[in-house]
């Protein structure tokens, strides 16, 4: 039996499964990617699957904080688009 791995959102702070979020890292390169595999080395922050979260994250630029970088309007684009 695996175990269920619990994060939690950084727009709703609800702990959820992990395969619910998307998963976007800073890598050491500093290049900001959405992590598929949860596996990526690198600073990460954790938004659930839905599409208002993310506008909402959009709006008051929270992976920015986060992840502590100038710019991600690239990713709230890649993120919407994998609905």
């Amino acid at each position: 039996m695996n175990k269920v791995i619990i994060r939690t959102c950084i727009v709703t702070r609800k702990a959820l499964s992990r395969e619910e979020m998307f998963r976007v890292v800073k890598t050491p390169n500093h290049e900001i990617k959405i992590d598929s595999t949860y596996k990526a080395q690198g600073r990460g922050c954790y938004i659930s699957k839905d599409k208002d979260i993310i506008l909402l994250a959009k709006k008051k630029a929270l992976i920015e904080k986060h992840l502590k970088v100038s710019d991600c309007k690239t990713i709230y684009d890649e993120l919407l688009k994998q609905f």
